[in-house]
C-alpha cells in the first residue's frame, strides 16, 4: 500500500511527539526529528514521511497530500489528539478509500476510548509500531497482526500485544530516511548545534520516573541496544548525507545508563572525530564523562527535576542533590556544556520546594535550562496519582496555541500558582547580567549563531507574554 507517515499539524509551531517527549508549542521553536515514523517509512517501499510541524504544512495541504495514498499513519499525542481526530476527518472526506491508523503513547494508554471517538481512526498500534504498521501495508490482515486493536461488528478488538522488539540492529537508518524524505534545515534545538541531526543507539530506560512517558507507554524498563557496529555505521552515514550538520544527537532516553556500552562507543568514535552531543543522568561517574569529552561529546541534556530531595524521592528519579552537584563539577572540570531540564508540580510539591528547586539551578548554573510544568500524561504512574487523589483538574493539557497548561492542583498549591512559578523561574534564570553577557557573548564569537539568537530572543519574549495572559487568567478562575 502506498503509505503516508504522518507527524500532523496540530498548533503553530507544535513539536507533536514523533521524537518530542513533551509534545508543546515550546518557548523558542524547536523540533526533534519524527524518528519514530521514520523506522516503519524505512521498512515500507511505497512510502512517504511528512513532518507538517517542522516544514510549516497546514492541514489543508496535508489533507490535499493524503489524497495520494492508501494508508495513513498518525503519530498523535495527547495534548494534540482531538486536532489529529479532526484532521484524520478532513483527510477521510477527502479520499473515501484512505485507511488511517494512529500510533504513539496516547493511544497505546487509551486504544478503545481512541477508537470510540468516531471513524476516523480504522485502527491504532500499541507501543511499538515498526513492523505492525509494515505487514498492514504489506497486505496482512488485521486479525493477524499483534498488537493492534480495531473495531468489528461494533466491538473494540484488542489483538494480543506485540513481543518487545529485541534486534535494534534490523532496522533501517532513520537517517536515510530523513534524507529521502525531510528537510535537515528544518530542525532546531536552542542548546544545539544548527543544523543537526538525531537518531537513537537504544530503546528503553531502566530508570523509574514516575513522570516519564516514554519507558511506560512505548518502550519498557528494560534497556535493548544497537551494537557498537551499527550505531557506527550510522553516524559514519549520518556525516556523508549530511555534511554541513554541525552536530549528532544521541536521543536516547539516556545514553549514560550503560557504562561499559558507553566506552565501547567512545572507542568507537575516536577515529571518526566528530561532535556529538546526548541524554544523561546526573549519576554518570568522571570516567565515563571524561572519555566521552575525549571523543567530542559537546552537551549533556539533564534532567535534574527538581533541588528538592524529598520531590525526587517522590518521583523515584533515583538520584540525589549531591549526585547533581557532583555531576556539575565534573562538567566544569572536563569543558562539557549542560542543557538542564527542571520541572514545576510534581508529587508533593510546595511553594517552598518550589524555591529550593530554583536557588538549586542557580547554584548549579547550567548553560541553558527548559523549566516545564509537570504533566501528567494517561499511563504514567503521575497521571495515576493524580486521579487517586483528586488532584487532576483538567483533561486539558496546553492552551489554543499549544502551549503547557497546568492541570493538576495540590491543596496547598493552585494551578496559577504553578503556571507563575514557571514563568518567574525563566526570569530569575535567565535575567541576570553574568547569563545574558554569556549567551550575548557567545553569540558574538560564533556568527552563524547571531540571526538565531535574536529570533530565539523575539520568541522567547512572545512566549512570556503569552504566559502571563495565561497566569491572568488561571488566577481569574474560581
Amino acid at each position: 500500500m502506498k503509505t503516508l507517515l504522518l507527524n500532523p499539524p496540530s498548533f503553530a509551531g507544535f513539536d507533536g511527539g514523533a521524537g518530542a517527549r513533551y509534545a508543546a508549542t515550546r518557548e523558542i521553536t524547536a523540533f526533534w526529528y519524527p524518528t519514530w515514523l521514520a523506522y516503519p517509512a524505512g521498512l515500507i517501499e511505497k512510502s512517504r514521511l511528512l513532518d507538517a510541524p517542522s516544514h510549516g504544512i497546514s492541514p489543508e495541504e496535508t489533507t490535499e497530500i493524503g489524497k495520494d495514498y492508501d494508508f495513513a499513519v498518525i503519530f498523535s499525542s495527547t495534548a494534540g489528539f482531538a486536532n489529529d481526530v479532526r484532521l484524520a476527518e478532513m483527510m477521510k472526506a477527502a479520499n473515501p478509500g484512505l485507511i488511517t491508523a494512529f500510533v504513539g503513547p496516547h493511544v497505546t494508554v487509551l486504544p478503545e476510548e481512541s477508537l470510540r471517538v468516531g471513524h476516523s481512526i480504522d485502527f491504532v498500534v500499541r507501543k511499538e509500531f515498526d513492523y505492525a504498521i509494515a505487514e498492514f501495508a504489506g497486505g496482512k490482515k488485521l486479525e493477524e497482526i499483534p498488537g493492534l486493536s480495531f473495531r468489528k461488528n461494533g466491538m473494540v478488538v484488542h489483538n494480543p500485544d506485540r513481543p518487545t522488539l529485541e534486534d535494534l540492529d534490523a532496522l533501517p537508518f532513520a537517517v536515510d530516511v530523513y534524507k529521502r524524505d525531510l528537510d535537515f534545515r528544518r530542525y532546531n534545538l536552542p542548546f544545539l548545534k544548527y543544523p543537526y541531526v538525531s537518531f537513537y543507539t537504544s530503546r528503553g530506560c531502566p530508570a523509574q520516573c514516575t513522570f516519564c512517558l516514554w519507558p511506560q507507554t512505548m518502550t519498557g524498563h528494560r534497556l535493548r541496544t544497537r551494537s557498537v557496529g551499527s550505531v557506527t555505521a550510522e553516524v559514519k552515514r549520518a556525516m556523508e548525507l549530511f555534511p554541513e550538520a554541525k552536530e549528532i544527537f544521541f536521543d536516547d532516553d539516556t545514553f549514560t545508563w550503560n557504562k561499559k556500552r558507553v566506552i565501547d562507543l567512545c572507542g568507537a568514535f575516536k577515529p571518526l572525530e566528530f561532535t556529538w552531543s546526548c541524554n544523561a543522568r546526573v549519576d554518570a561517574d568522571y570516567e565515563t564523562l571524561r572519555e566521552m569529552r575525549a571523543v567530542g561529546c559537546r552537551l549533556l541534556v539533564v534532567g535534574f527535576e527538581s533541588g528538592d530531595p524529598a520531590i525526587l524521592k517522590n518521583i523515584k528519579k533515583g538520584t540525589t542533590v549531591e549526585q547533581a552537584r557532583e555531576f556539575m563539577k565534573n562538567c566544569r572540570r572536563l569543558g562539557f556544556k549542560v542543557h538542564g531540564d527542571f520541572q514545576v508540580g510534581h508529587p508533593g510539591e510546595t511553594r517552598e520546594s518550589i524555591e529550593r528547586t530554583v536557588r538549586f539551578a542557580l547554584e548549579l548554573d547550567p548553560d541553558t535550562i527548559q523549566v516545564s510544568i509537570s504533566h501528567p500524561f494517561p499511563g504514567t504512574r503521575f497521571h495515576s496519582y493524580l486521579l487517586e487523589n483528586g488532584y487532576l483538574t483538567s483533561a486539558d493539557m496546553a492552551d489554543s496555541q499549544g502551549h503547557q497548561l497546568p492541570n493538576i492542583e495540590y491543596p496547598d498549591l493552585e494551578r496559577g500558582e504553578i503556571a507563575e512559578a514557571v514563568h518567574d523561574f525563566y526570569s530569575r534564570f535567565y535575567f541576570r547580567p553574568r547569563i545574558i553577557f554569556r549567551i550575548v557573548s557567545g553569540a558574538l564569537w560564533d556568527s552563524s549563531d547571531r540571526r538565531r539568537l535574536v529570533q530565539e530572543g523575539k520568541e522567547f519574549l512572545k512566549f512570556r507574554a503569552q504566559s502571563r495572559e495565561n497566569i491572568r487568567r488561571l488566577k481569574a478562575l474560581p
